[in-house]
């Protein structure tokens, strides 16, 4: 047989000498004005040398480390002993024994999905010398003892993303996938990985903003948020959307969604298959979505209150003219969750009975725990990060993107890295990726604010703690019916600290709790048969005890939500026509607030 042309030995070829050619001399180009841009812009900046404030954190876990070398050498000795052992399992099975791993990577971890890394010896021993490393720094960091919780939270995150970025899959020379490529391609997939690491360098000005999708392959309006409906009334911060029916009746309630401002709201309105605002829509619900602003400096000075106010009051108020009904069911996604809480409360401590019931998506509104986003939060780095948006008027939307890509970096950051740059292969047009990628920015005044007084200061969850549009907020005010939607392996909204929100709100509440994370498990229609969801009609105090009594349903938690709000008010009338109420028509879904990117 032909060993060059085997699958274990692909025959390896040459590159085109007119590829290469081509390509250096872009590379030489390119890179000489990337590298000037950059490093005008650096010297226009007077950036701290640690804005993220982690060099204290490692300095104080040092000093408490080395005050305990007992406890550092036992952690060596151990490791040594299971090096040892894998040098003595790798040199029998290079004898053609069989030998146990002495540690296996986590079935879940795409990374080392590749078959080499098994069943090639060498690889193996790259891949258990590299999980045995990052055990061993994580055992060490996290059994420091003495460090204050945040200092510890910030060690812990960091160590991590150290590690994450050592792993040998991303690496050329120790990646199995990619050393096979090479091969195939004479190395033309380096050459094409080149020209995707330059274009992510002059996309992102200078710094790297990796490509997560083919965006060539999306249009906002044409092929994804396509849900037929109207732009029925516009301000400053929002354009509010009604949505046609597809029901000759509808509930007499109109349905109210709220979705964060940090993103876009077609995250609701993807693709027709997983568009919960197309399935509210074919349910009965009059549908209308806040699509806000994607601010400029001119609206710096936007705070909180405007958010209340141009986003709820005069949506609830618009509502009124379109439809001539005065209550509402409400939803509230994220950020948008805790801006309805806020409301809410408001609303309570005025009399206003607009809304009727409150459902509320991967919200938190006590922020005592608020997960690895809190390593972001403490005073050095909220007064670099206020010093930045002062000059602009704004957060720049890839700065928030960025930290959230780092929650998940091995999925979000590291496998693009190894796809687009050593495999050279182009993204997969993936409509959620495109989505993450269409950053919006943050108004500087509102932004503060919210990160001083809800996840710094954890005001909002104390009784009166916040006043805002003149009224003392009390969260325990809230005595419409509640339905918590939350996911398990949320990265930024924890579902334990949602879990709170059942023990502060005055009125009936259901939390369900569902699998997957802050965006899968919340967009998972009932035809996808995806994710399971777990229910409990008691609400203990602690969060565990509320997940032992619970019970496990098969596929989507939409159907329950649907179950829920419809036993509050089954009243149907005909269906309503955007733009042939008291508001005409301005534009149609999804309107323009929500194309303008933050690049423009």
């Amino acid at each position: 047989m032909d060993q060059e042309k085997t699958p274990d030995h692909p025959q390896f070829r040459l590159p085109d000498p007119a590829l290469v050619t081509r390509t250096m001399s872009e590379v030489a180009e390119r890179g000489q004005r990337i590298v000037t841009d950059f490093l005008k812009r650096q010297a226009e900046s007077d950036s701290t040398p640690d804005p993220l404030n982690i060099g204290g954190a490692f300095l104080d876990m040092t000093a408490r480390l080395m005050a305990n070398p007992a406890r550092l050498m036992q952690a060596q000795l151990g490791f040594w002993q299971d090096y040892l052992t894998l040098w003595q399992n790798t040199a029998r099975r290079m004898m053609g024994a069989e030998t146990p791993p002495v540690i296996a990577e986590d079935p879940r971890d795409r990374r080392f999905k590749d078959e080499a890394w098994r069943e090639n010896e060498v690889f193996d021993f790259i891949k258990q010398s590299y999980l045995l490393s990052a055990r061993y720094f994580q055992t060490v960091v996290g059994g420091v003892e003495g460090l204050d919780p945040k200092s510890a939270q910030k060690v812990d995150f960091y160590t991590r993303q150290f590690v994450d970025a050592m792993s040998p899959s991303n690496f050329l020379l120790t990646n199995p996938e990619v050393l096979r490529r090479t091969a195939e391609t004479g190395g033309e997939n380096l050459l094409k990985g080149l020209s995707h690491l330059l274009a992510d360098l002059e996309r992102g000005k200078g710094r790297l903003r990796i490509r997560m999708s083919d965006d060539s392959k999306f249009r906002v309006g044409e092929n994804i948020a396509v849900t037929p409906g109207k732009v029925v009334y516009q301000n400053d911060l929002m354009q509010l959307i009604q949505y046609a029916p597809t029901t000759p009746t509808v509930l007499k309630r109109p349905l109210l969604i709220l979705p964060p401002w940090i993103n876009k709201f077609y995250i609701l309105d993807l693709r027709p298959r997983n568009s919960f605002i197309r399935w509210a829509v074919d349910q009965g619900h009059t549908v209308f979505v806040t699509s806000w602003v994607n601010p400029d400096a001119t609206l710096a000075e936007k705070g909180f209150e405007d958010y209340m106010q141009e986003g709820i009051y005069d949506a609830l108020t618009a509502i009124e003219q379109a439809t001539g009904e005065n209550q509402v069911n409400a939803i509230g996604y994220c950020l948008g969750g805790t801006l309805l809480a806020t409301t809410l409360a408001h609303m309570a401590a005025k009399g206003d009975t607009r809304i009727t019931s409150a459902t509320y998506f991967v919200t938190m509104t006590d922020f005592a725990e608020a997960g690895e986003l809190g390593v972001f939060i403490d005073e050095e780095q909220l007064h670099c990060l206020e010093e930045r948006m002062q000059k602009h008027g704004y957060l720049e939307g890839r700065e928030m993107a960025t930290t959230f890509n780092m929650l998940r970096a091995n999925d979000l950051i590291w496998s693009f890295v190894v796809n687009n740059y050593l495999l050279g292969q182009e993204p997969f047009p993936f409509d959620l990726l495109y989505w993450n990628d269409d950053s919006t920015r943050m108004p500087a005044r509102m932004h503060s604010y919210y990160l001083r007084h809800m996840y710094q200061q954890n005001d909002l969850v104390k009784p009166g703690a916040l006043e805002l549009l003149g009224e003392a907020v009390d969260l325990r005010r809230i005595k419409v019916p509640s339905y918590l939607i939350s996911t398990r392996e949320d990265h930024i909204a924890p579902w334990k600290s949602t879990y709170r929100a059942t023990q502060i709100y005055a009125g009936p509440v259901r939390f369900v709790l569902a699998a997957s994370g802050h965006i899968a498990g919340v967009v998972n229609p009932p035809d996808s048969g995806k994710y399971s969801h777990w229910v409990n009609e008691s609400l203990p105090p602690d969060p565990e005890d509320w997940f032992k009594g619970a019970t496990e349903l098969a596929g989507s938690w939409w159907p329950d939500w649907h179950r829920w709000v419809t036993a509050l008010n089954k009243d149907q009338i005909p269906a309503r026509v955007p733009g042939t109420g008291k508001l005409p028509a301005i534009e149609d879904a999804p309107g323009s607030y929500v194309k303008v990117m933050a690049t423009d």
